[in-house]
């Protein structure tokens, strides 16, 4: 299949297939059609031959070139099969679509400081685990890189110290970034404000732009009620001091962390250790919590 993509790639050889798909030719026809020199004509069609494209006969004092469909049907098919995977619906190709409408709404909206202040997203989850264990996935770093980011992304590195007035650091990376040479995805400090165990968590978390400044910032209020089958997790994501260039992160507040609470429930009803994706979420994170 490279050979036949490389082969096809150049200008030239495509418009000697597309000549040969009409009929058999010659190489000193294909030559004039394609309005080209004979000797860089047979280097093309020898290229095309060796990919198994095209085949050639001697005919008396000619070589006749003849095209084949069969692997040009295989590779309409491969492609067929990339675009059908392309266009399934969900997964992360919907999140992407989703994330640029927002963006774009978002960005035409960020024209001074201040745009996005107070904006706030809820969020709501019924958990199969009680407010104790919940609690520690919310507060515990080795339990919170498990789930605190969107799908596609893992925590590289992740600071909680949970008692007021506890530094807060959260940085995270694509999923399949295994050796950390890609850029950081995104960082993120903060300070947490209120820690009623198994009740209330709050804090506040700025988003940093490249050049180190904050985006704008994020303030938290988790509350924890207990249930008979687990517990109900209410969220409040309220937005302050947003700079024109927190656009690009607004925009994906209630994709991700709505993603980031699907997966937390995952993780849950799952177990503390039962699915591939906490055994990548854990690969390269570091962490330190203090309470």
């Amino acid at each position: 299949m490279d050979a036949l993509l490389t082969a096809l790639a150049d200008p030239a050889r495509w418009r000697l297939v597309t000549l040969l798909a009409e009929r058999p030719r010659p190489v000193g026809v294909l030559a004039q059609l394609a309005e080209a020199r004979q000797p860089q004509t047979t280097k093309h069609l020898q290229t095309l031959e060796r990919a198994g494209v095209v085949t050639s006969q001697r005919s008396g004092q000619r070589r006749v070139y003849a095209l084949q469909a069969a692997p040009l049907r295989e590779l309409a098919a491969a492609l067929i099969r990339l675009a059908d995977t392309a266009e399934q619906a969900g997964g992360s190709r919907e999140t992407y679509d989703r994330y640029g409408l927002s963006l774009q709404a978002e960005r035409l909206a960020a024209e001074e400081p201040g745009w996005a202040d107070g904006r706030s997203f809820r969020f709501h989850r019924s958990l199969t685990a009680g407010p104790e264990e919940v609690w520690r996935h919310l507060t515990e770093t080795s339990l919170l890189a498990r789930w605190w980011t969107p799908d596609d992304l893992r925590v590289s590195e992740l600071v909680f110290e949970a008692r007021p007035g506890g530094r807060i650091v959260h940085e995270y990376r694509d999923i399949e970034d295994a050796d950390g040479s890609d850029p950081v995805a995104g960082r993120a400090l903060g300070v947490v404000e209120d820690v009623r165990p198994g009740e209330h968590l709050a804090y506040r978390l700025s988003p940093l732009l490249a050049d180190g400044g904050p985006a704008f910032t994020a303030h938290l209020d988790l509350g924890l009620r207990p249930t008979d089958t687990g517990s109900e997790l209410d969220v409040r994501f309220r937005v302050t001091d947003s700079t024109i260039d927190s656009a690009d992160f607004i925009a994906g507040i209630e994709i991700g962390f709505g993603q980031s609470l699907d997966k937390l429930a995952a993780t849950l009803t799952a177990g503390p250790r039962n699915t591939e994706q906490t055994k990548i979420a854990e690969n390269g994170t570091r962490t330190r919590s203090t309470e």
